[in-house]
């Protein structure tokens, strides 16, 4: 009873064996989260920084005339346009003034509408 456990030759003759593989796992860990990584870049971090390049974008084009929806879902139509705030006619008498980052999509521009 006075061995100690890892004295036995059967624990003595598998402790190199599993430093010499842990080399080669630590590398595995590095390449599989490497790939995770590649894995959550393409599939969240790319799409959600495109849909806010487009969005910031959108915001910047807006111009008088264009009807668009705001992020609480007011509709109106484009009357003034300011440096960072946007004026809406929502209705015959009402204008409502918005930042422009509150803008969440265009419906269609003056343009659309002339041209259709």
């Amino acid at each position: 009873m006075g061995q100690n456990l890892f004295s036995l030759p059967l624990f003595q003759a598998a402790a190199p064996a599993a430093g010499a593989q842990g080399g080669g796992q630590l590398m595995m860990t590095v390449v599989t989260f490497g790939l995770v990584f590649l894995i959550f870049y393409f599939l969240i971090l790319r799409p959600q920084n495109k849909r806010q390049k487009q969005q910031t974008q959108m915001q910047e084009s807006l111009k008088k005339g264009d009807k668009v929806v705001t992020i609480g879902g007011i509709r109106g139509v484009i009357v003034t346009v300011k440096e960072d705030s946007v004026v809406l006619k929502v209705d015959e008498n009402a204008k409502m003034e918005f930042n422009r980052s509150a803008i969440s999509s265009v419906l269609n521009s003056k343009e659309n509408s002339e041209n259709a």
